[in-house]
């Protein structure tokens, strides 16, 4: 049943994938000062100013984005400010409105932390795939037939690069039209994606490997179907009880917590989306273009 409409799960997943490429291409990744460097300042009102009337208090100072966090908090973002221009920017804010003592909260990122940070990411998140794929292999290792157990770890990758492209495209949308930032939050966010995927992987290709056992004369697509119909319950109730505790975070966690269990919400949806309709068909589809060879 699943395997034979395994065409429809592949356009689906390319198509939301060709979309992604396209707004990450065309818009770019709103690197917050995490990964860019720069200076942050949150101040609490007790009526916060209409955004309008403070950038134009403060509109001579460049790449400055302003946000409000929740009825009372101001966030401003700039590039790296000195002491100075940060207890101007304090001087001018308090002229809009009485800000609460002992409320102000400042902190700045150079560009060279900046920098160090973002090649740390990129190692960290390099490191993780490759132990991903280390680990199904081994996990995997007797499996011989019909397929080798290192293929298991390449559809797994596959999925788990959908699993995070397509996030990283809504997150491209978001920068773009409402300047939500990729911080450090989102990209652990993404790295635990990483292993939630993986295990919904994992305990499908288990289940297969248990079939392959005992249906030693089944043919390996209808072991797979067989492994999914199995499984699909199972993955979908996990998926499900953990996403309304994240929709929770969303609509009642505050904005501190809202982009980061947004990104968590996409993740593990997509993941078990992709571990039962794309990952597990894979093996199928590689298994017909080994025969046909």
């Amino acid at each position: 049943m699943f395997i034979e409409k395994r065409k429809i799960f592949y356009t689906l997943s390319g198509l939301l994938s060709l979309l992604s490429i396209i707004s990450i291409l065309a818009f770019g990744l709103n690197l917050g000062i995490d990964f860019k460097g720069g200076s942050i300042l949150e101040v609490e009102y007790e009526e916060v100013p209409a955004l309008e009337t403070v950038r134009e208090a403060l509109k001579d100072l460049e790449e400055v984005s302003l946000q409000r966090r929740g009825e009372n908090i101001l966030v401003l973002k700039t590039k790296e400010i000195s002491e100075e221009t940060h207890q101007s920017i304090l001087e001018k804010l308090n002229q809009l409105g009485d800000i609460k003592e002992g409320s102000e909260s400042f902190e700045s990122i150079g560009p060279a932390i900046g920098q160090e940070l973002k090649s740390r990411t990129k190692i960290v998140v390099s490191l993780a795939l490759l132990c991903i794929l280390l680990y199904i292999a081994f996990s995997f290792r007797k499996i011989s037939r019909p397929v080798k157990s290192y293929i298991y770890g390449l559809t797994s990758l596959i999925a788990l690069f959908h699993d995070v492209l397509i996030p990283l495209g809504v997150f491209a949308v978001l920068g773009r039209y409402y300047g939500v930032e990729i911080t450090i939050p989102i990209i652990t966010a993404f790295l635990t994606v990483f292993g939630y995927s993986i295990n919904d992987s994992v305990v499908v290709f288990d289940r297969v490997r248990e079939n392959l056992r005992k249906l030693k004369t089944t043919d390996f697509k209808e072991t797979i179907d067989q492994s999914l119909k199995q499984s699909i319950t199972r993955s979908l109730n996990t998926s499900l009880t953990t996403l309304i505790a994240l929709f929770s975070i969303f609509l009642f966690g505050g904005a501190t917590l809202r982009f980061f269990s947004l990104a968590l919400i996409l993740g593990i949806a997509l993941g078990t989306y992709s571990s039962l309709f794309l990952a597990t068909p894979l093996l199928a589809t590689y298994y017909n273009f080994r025969k046909r060879k």
